[in-house]
């Protein structure tokens, strides 16, 4: 999956200013970005002639000057840009059509605001030009003046100490009280009926953004302050506890992150939007050797293996069994999660695991082997673990319970990254901020946690983690990257006869609502969350199981409503079809056209509830049987239910 390098198309006009206002059009002129620049500077936008985002400031302060428009302008020009990119990691598609217009504001010697108007939406931000020392970003201004009754799904926080798992709350903007924190991406649904997604892109060297409600007033951007005394409690949490007085301290002549606004017409049409992607800077050097693939993990189901002649736990045989059950049915990975060593010294194993054994029979079974660290202890042995981890053999790390996002802690993520890429070995960020970019800037950053996802299924007794939030993530969380939610339960319930409990684990809602999130749900690097010993007592299950792929030739939004429904159709890279459908506890009936199909007679596997899921969440219904592009078809949904289809060409 080597990507083909293409240069970009820029062709540069000047800009007519009229009364200091300027504007920029998208390629197909459906979105505008405008920029008012008297003193302050203010964006608004808007699609085709209706106002999404009223007049709002925006502005950055360097060593505690606010960059402005009172500095002479220096020129004003205009640039486009149309050639496609060709991911490493294909998430959503194998080719990414960069489509967009730019201008360029530039003030003095010292910076230039630049804004993007794609079809998809609109984003910008500053690029500075300062000469000498390091420069001190003090403040940083994005003041988002919805009307009060535009409304929002809120993932609100208590604080900037976060794994950043959130529910998405909906309320009018007005209705949230002044102050209320939220993290990123957020949803709005303005009143024309269309959605803005609200994140950044291209997180480098700064702290993550994040939004604090004004009241009536509207919604402002805020950042974690960078951390000047820290303190250890226990073997992983690192909390702040003292802020200095500036977001960052950073080189004088840079770009700085993108601020993005997603804009879709439909819900559905959010599921397509890629601009954190394109935003953000192409991978430098080769990642060919980057290969996505479905893991087995052992804490989710707390090593629940049964009808085996050995006491399960962390130790090889167990270990080994799972191999064996990744060989069996093509499964790239199996991770070892906590447990395998002393969680404060990577170079020390558990001495129940035979490391060198299991990587040598993992070698021999053709299944890569991932190591759960904690970030501490990975950050004081960086290189040590990662050489031991190499002379093993380990295909990649899953580093866990950062829980911050400011300046330092974004820095890490770059230098964990660059050096897990140096080793070969894959990234798969827990405990983490949303997805920002650094996927593609190096395609080994595979997935990432940032998600209310399974795992709150063992301690949830609130019932939160529901077929509703799930069909709510796809159109928020997933937009800004991919998305290791860990789905796969095999033991099923509906909200009446469910609890939660630690050591076996099981999820609300239906069967298939669990097997379509392998279509509806994108990560390169996707879990098997249950037991080993559960999925081999689900052939049928596996037999579909085994076969989705995890990253996409081509992605086709068909139907949803964000926190109600999903449907959705993907292309596998070898030209299978997949379709999954999700609900919330409503059940529903679909009705979708197959007129995306190349034409032609494709054989399909069809996996839908039972006609008792509504009350037994784990009874589906297999079946086979020929369809033809054009053709319609229709989907049943149980409360809380699921529906998913492999189209292979005849």
């Amino acid at each position: 999956m080597k990507p083909q390098r293409l240069l970009p198309i820029f062709l540069f006009a000047a800009i007519t200013v009229s009364a200091q206002r300027f504007e920029v059009s998208s390629p197909n002129g459906s979105v505008t970005a405008i920029i008012d620049a008297d003193t302050a500077f203010m964006l608004s936008i808007r699609m085709g002639n209706k106002a999404l985002l009223p007049p709002s400031p925006i502005g950055l302060q360097v060593n505690g000057q606010w960059l402005d428009a009172r500095m002479p302008m220096r020129s004003a020009g205009k640039a486009e840009n149309r050639q496609p990119q060709y991911p490493v990691v294909p998430q959503k598609s194998s080719r990414v059509e960069d489509n967009y217009n730019e201008m360029r504001l530039a003030f003095g010697q010292k910076y230039v605001l630049v804004a993007r108007a794609f079809d998809e939406g609109v984003a910008y931000r500053f690029e500075t030009e300062f000469e000498g020392p390091a420069i001190e970003i003090t403040e940083e201004k994005l003041q988002l003046r919805f009307p009060a009754t535009d409304s929002i799904f809120f993932p609100e926080e208590e604080g900037f100490y976060s794994h950043n798992e959130r529910l998405y709350i909906p309320s009018a903007i007005g209705g949230l009280q002044r102050g209320q924190l939220a993290s990123l991406p957020a949803l709005v649904r303005v009143s024309s009926g269309a959605c803005m997604l609200i994140t950044e892109a291209n997180l480098k060297d700064y702290a993550g953004m994040w939004i604090r409600s004004m009241g009536s007033d509207g919604l402002e951007a805020v950042f974690p302050k960078y951390p000047e005394i820290e303190k250890a409690e226990g073997d992983r949490d690192v909390r702040v506890e003292k802020r200095a007085g500036y977001i960052a301290r950073t080189t004088g002549s840079r770009p700085f992150p993108w601020r993005v606004f997603a804009i879709a017409s439909t819900d559905a049409a959010l599921l397509s939007n890629q601009m954190v992607y394109l935003l953000s800077d192409p991978p430098q050097g080769d990642f060919s050797w980057v290969r996505p693939g479905k893991v087995a993990w052992d804490w989710w189901n707390a090593n629940n293996l049964y009808g085996v002649d050995f006491e399960a736990g962390l130790n090889t045989e167990t270990y080994k069994y799972y191999i064996d059950f990744a060989a069996k049915y093509g499964l790239e990975y199996i991770i070892l999660d906590e447990g395998w060593s002393k969680t404060d010294d990577l170079l020390s194993p558990n001495p129940d695991i035979d490391m060198p054994v299991l990587f040598a029979y993992a070698k021999s079974k053709k299944v890569g082997i991932i190591l759960w660290v904690l970030w501490n202890a990975l950050d004081r042995q960086l290189e040590p673990a990662l050489n031991q981890f190499t002379a093993w053999g380990a295909a990649g790390i899953k580093v866990d319970f950062m829980q911050r996002d400011d300046q330092k802690m974004v820095n890490y993520y770059w230098k964990i990254a660059e050096a897990a890429a140096r080793h070969h070995m894959l990234v798969d960020f827990h405990g983490s901020y949303k997805p920002a970019g650094l996927h593609r800037t190096f395609p080994n950053v595979i997935s990432r946690e940032g998600v209310y996802g399974l795992e709150q299924s063992k301690w949830d007794p609130e019932k939160r983690i529901s077929p509703e939030h799930n069909v709510t993530l796809p159109y928020i969380r997933m937009v800004a990257g991919p998305m290791d939610y860990t789905p796969g339960a095999m033991r099923n319930a509906q909200a009446g006869n469910w609890a939660p409990i630690f050591t076996r684990p099981s999820s609300l809602g239906t069967r298939c609502h669990q097997l379509a999130m392998y279509v509806v749900f994108e990560s390169p690097l996707q879990m098997l969350a249950d037991s080993p010993s559960n999925y081999l007592r689900e052939p049928e299950c596996m037999e579909f199981l085994a076969a989705v792929p995890t990253v996409w030739q081509q992605s086709i939004p068909l139907d949803g409503r964000v926190g109600d429904f999903i449907a959705i159709a993907r292309q596998a890279l070898n030209g299978d079809w997949y379709i999954g459908a999700m609900t919330d506890w409503s059940s529903r009936q679909l009705e979708i056209s197959l007129d995306f199909l190349p034409e032609g007679q494709y054989q399909a596997l069809i996996y839908q509830d039972g006609p008792n899921a509504g009350r037994f969440a784990e009874d589906f219904q297999q079946a086979r049987r020929e369809v033809s592009s054009g053709e319609k078809l229709v989907i049943p949904l149980a409360p809380g239910g699921g529906w998913v289809a492999r189209l292979v060409k005849q």
